[in-house]
């Protein structure tokens, strides 16, 4: 059984790429496929985590996921 959790976050922070497909309620591939086209303004990952001004740049273009609104 897979188990989806849920995000309610209060404020921007670093974001893994499967905790962005998880609040974007995308799969890896989705995602890949959406940040493509900005890549070079976001720039590399640290590791495996996209930091604070990589991650306002990836809201910038996609939107605020709703599960991180109000």
């Amino acid at each position: 059984m897979h188990m989806k959790t849920s995000y309610t976050v209060k404020e921007l922070k670093p974001y893994s790429m499967k905790e962005l497909c998880t609040i974007y309620q995308v799969g890896y591939k989705t995602m890949r496929r959406w940040l493509q086209p900005f890549e070079h303004e976001i720039g590399k990952r640290q590791g495996r985590i996209y930091n604070v001004s990589q991650v306002t740049v990836i809201f910038k273009h996609l939107g605020v996921p709703s599960v991180l609104e109000g």
